[in-house]
């Protein structure tokens, strides 16, 4: 059975970019290499309320490659994959090509 998360109000479902392990030659890369914290929005909610009750939108959609902080979030598991929950406002920039 599939599941579906939408994130509450302001919370954003984001699928961690994983850098792969070798290039497209073979070469082993070494884990210790820098890489970027960088991940994939899956599904995002529909806002958080201001003061006055009106809807603040979420300043991301769904398919955005977004520029994650080293730490926070909270690790969520749907069948086999791994997922992270962050706020709108933990997250750091988008990325784009």
């Amino acid at each position: 059975m599939a599941k579906r998360l939408i994130p509450s109000f302001n919370r954003i479902l984001v699928e961690k970019i994983i850098p792969p392990s070798k290039t497209n030659s073979g070469i082993l890369l070494p884990e210790k290499t820098p890489k970027l914290n960088s991940g994939k929005v899956v599904a995002v909610g529909p806002g958080a309320r201001d003061r006055d009750g009106k809807l603040i939108p979420v300043n991301l959609k769904e398919g955005d490659t977004v520029l994650l902080p080293e730490y926070g979030g909270t690790e969520v598991k749907l069948g086999e994959k791994e997922y992270h929950l962050y706020r709108d406002d933990d997250i750091l920039g988008t990325l784009h090509d």
